[in-house]
């Protein structure tokens, strides 16, 4: 690591400021271009009807990169990995709707291999209703900061004794060769390392890789389709940590498993894999009874 890198450190200054508020209108058009970029089979997400779950970060995609640039040196931004995603759902988007966004940094630590950061997303209807929140957790890889401030993203961890269960469910799907290029058009997400095949290897990957967001569509789906009879509004929580990449052409394969019920609503906990490759772990979803 250079000297340059280690005199940088992120800005404690920065937590607990709100960016401006930004707005989007939601149409049916953009609804089915998502459903339609992410395999979605629910009918009500295909016709437009309602937005799949993981539509919720396309409104705020934009708005969500202010604060952490208010933290993080923008010498350390090509580093930043997204780490970790978690939805908290009160009422599902409708075509018509018109969301306001403001998000912040609430906080940051150093680890060993890396430093975390947690942004806050707050969506709600003009009028003030509150829609979803999200934790946004993301990575700085090959940089350490020297202190821990503010407070990180609630935790959602797997109960390993769980896996001597059945599963819920079991669902399979398979990432198009396409499905990258499809996926930034309908979510607004440039990064070269989903479209260019020189860039993503000179970033060290095998080649192109699908978005998390692209994957974690995926898994929200399968578990609507299985468990929650593919109502969105049913949908409470939905929270996962990234592992690895997942390639286009390859197969995923999301097991769940019922871990509880609590206030109305009954806890799965899952994991997606490829092969025996876990790609996206700690996953939780809340389906309301």
């Amino acid at each position: 690591m250079s000297t340059q890198t280690e005199a940088l450190r992120f800005d404690a200054d920065g937590l607990e400021k709100w960016s401006e508020e930004s707005r989007y209108e939601v149409t049916r058009e953009a609804i089915v271009k998502y459903a339609e970029a992410t395999n979605d089979p629910i009918p009500a997400h295909r016709a437009g009807e309602v937005a799949p779950p993981v539509f919720a970060i396309v409104p705020v995609f934009e708005n969500m990169t202010g604060p952490v640039l208010e933290v993080v040196p923008l010498e350390l931004f090509g580093l930043v990995l997204h780490g970790e995603q978690d939805f908290r759902f009160h009422r599902p988007i409708y075509p018509g709707d018109v969301l306001v966004t403001r998000s912040k940094m609430i906080g940051f630590d150093g680890l060993e291999n890396g430093s975390r950061g947690v942004t806050l997303i707050e969506t709600r209807l003009e009028g003030g209703e509150l829609v979803n929140e999200q934790y946004v957790t993301f990575f700085v890889r090959k940089f350490t900061n020297p202190e821990q401030k503010g407070v990180l993203s609630p935790e959602h961890k797997f109960p390993d004794a769980l896996r001597a269960s059945d599963p819920a469910a079991k669902v399979s799907a398979h990432v198009d060769q396409d499905q990258t290029y499809r996926y930034s058009e309908a979510s607004g997400d440039p990064m070269p390392i989903h479209l260019d095949e020189e860039v993503a290897r000179d970033a060290g990957l095998p080649g192109i890789i699908a978005h998390g967001l692209c994957t974690l569509a995926f898994t929200s789906w399968a578990a609507l389709a299985s468990l929650a009879d593919g109502k969105t509004e049913r949908l409470k929580r939905l929270a996962v940590r990234f592992a690895k990449p997942v390639l286009p052409g390859q197969d995923i394969e999301t097991t769940l498993w019922r871990s509880g019920s609590a206030d109305g609503a009954t806890s799965y906990v899952y994991e997606t894999k490829v092969g025996d490759d876990v790609v996206i772990k700690d996953g939780l979803v809340e389906i309301a009874d």
